[in-house]
């Protein structure tokens, strides 16, 4: 007989196990744990319009906000798990946040900026109420969300290559290179290959645990290699053959400390409107919304899809609640002062563990409560461990692009832009708007618009418009 456990989160309905949630929870959490790092070195060094720091104001101060993402994070990813009972984890958005710092908190002090994040996260929540979002949702043709899908996994595994260190930006000549000048030759890159080789091989032979144990494995590694080697840190490119974000190291003496959460509820309402103009104050709660709003929306299709939650029709079980769960997550990013809250592509690595339910969420939530106290330990973990993970998770999640039909060209174009635009963009929502409006336009070019669901233009046009916010804030003279 099943246990309330099991039929609360239909563990084996789904063909799940408890042991297998718990993997899922726990491979989640080690590839999406540098946020607790990561966020706090966007958004908690950079000074507001008044030259102050978020949280202390004279300085940075890096624990605060490591402690409030963390603390956010946790309990937004268990309510996911509870209310959606679904294997996805939330915590402050890469990229959102970036928008919050330079984009927002440049023009008004941080608790204005927080403010108009809970203003975005209040309104996509009445869009979920009212149906809206759910009903965009399921007007999106099936083969174009395989195209979200499989961009997502080239946007992932890019990360991956990019965190590590494995590809990089150059100033001068291509774009991108491999390693440093074209070669693998520093000891951070050779932890990184061996953890992706590691890892590949694991997955292939099928072994369960195999992406938890890539990470675990690696980072034995990365701290072996430290101990010898005293490599240090990259020091934002400063030295490039240095460990990426995190020094592998481990320091008994600071294992546990207790949390400073006094950054909750640092947050204005309205107090963005008295700094700005209304109508650029709402351009920026637009912004937010519309990347936010999309941006989960594709990585719900891509987790949901690689986790076999996606049905026959395209729809997800409990998708009101998924999307409400995020909506209020946003939210509850800005009344943390951490930003935005979303769900995270990186669940994906939970999914390739074989989680399917809920359970994997609020295992993962719980990591994220207690790395408020063990933050010492999360920083063990450097990118070079935890990115073999992404570009296998990348992989796995490519492989559902044989799903599309490259012969029929109406969806194939749209889904080729949208593919390739996620990666090469560094955004989703890119990915998305482009393929979105590519889709209808050539629809109206060849009379079959009768084909297109009326949700479908509503959404492309909302992407028009979104893609011309740049040059309407240029014409309204706010650059």
């Amino acid at each position: 007989m099943s246990s309330p456990l099991d039929r609360f989160f239909q563990i084996t309905e789904r063909g799940s196990t408890m042991a297998r949630e718990v993997r899922g929870g726990l491979a989640t959490f080690f590839t999406m744990a540098y946020i607790v790092v990561l966020n706090p070195l966007i958004i908690g060094t950079i000074p507001d319009a008044d030259k102050q720091y978020l949280g202390d104001g004279s300085a940075p101060n890096i624990a605060l906000v490591a402690a409030a993402t963390a603390f956010v994070a946790g309990v937004m990813t268990i309510l996911m798990g509870v209310v959606a009972r679904v294997p996805f984890a939330l915590a402050a958005g890469l990229g959102l946040n970036a928008f919050v710092a330079f984009g927002v908190a440049s023009q008004m002090s941080w608790e204005d900026a927080m403010g108009l994040v809970v203003l975005e996260g209040i309104v996509i929540a009445v869009l979920v109420l009212t149906g809206f979002r759910v009903a965009v949702f399921r007007a999106i043709p099936p083969q174009l969300k395989t195209a979200i899908s499989v961009g997502i996994g080239l946007f992932i595994a890019l990360i991956g290559f990019v965190d590590a260190g494995f590809v990089r930006r150059v100033a001068a000549g291509p774009p991108l290179e491999l390693g440093i000048g074209g070669q693998l030759v520093s000891w951070p890159l050779f932890v990184f290959v061996v953890g992706l080789l590691a890892t590949a091989l694991l997955v292939a032979r099928r072994v369960k645990g195999a992406i938890l144990i890539g990470i675990i494995g690696t980072t034995v590694l990365a701290l072996i290699v430290e101990a010898i080697a005293r490599v240090g840190p990259s020091n934002g490119g400063k030295n490039p053959a240095g460990w990426q974000l995190n020094v592998p190291t481990f320091n008994l003496d600071r294992v546990v400390d207790i949390p400073d959460l006094s950054l909750l509820g640092q947050f204005s309402l309205f107090g963005g409107f008295s700094r700005i103009p209304i109508v650029l104050a709402l351009l920026l709660v637009f912004t937010l919304m519309i990347t936010d709003f999309f941006d989960t929306m594709g990585t719900v299709v891509g987790v949901g899809g690689q986790a076999g939650l996606i049905r026959e029709d395209g729809t997800l079980p409990r998708t009101r609640e998924i999307l409400l769960v995020d909506s209020v997550a946003a939210a509850a990013g800005g009344a943390g002062s951490v930003s935005s809250n979303t769900t995270y592509i990186e669940s994906a690595a939970g999914v390739a563990e074989g989680a399917r339910t809920g359970l994997a969420s609020v295992v993962t939530g719980v990591l994220f409560l207690l790395a408020t106290f063990l933050a010492p330990l999360v920083e063990t973990v450097p990118y070079e461990a935890a990115a073999p993970a992404l570009v296998v998770v990348g992989f796995l999640m490519m492989t559902s692009v044989r799903d599309i039909d490259f012969t029929d060209f109406d969806i194939a174009i749209p889904a080729f832009l949208t593919i390739v635009l996620m990666p090469f963009t560094y955004s989703i929502a890119t990915g998305i708007g482009a393929g979105f409006i590519t889709y209808v336009l050539i629809k109206l070019a060849r009379g079959k618009t009768r084909e297109v669901h009326p949700l479908m233009w509503v959404v492309a046009g909302l992407f028009v418009f979104y893609f011309v916010l740049g040059p309407l804030r240029v014409l309204l003279g706010y650059q």
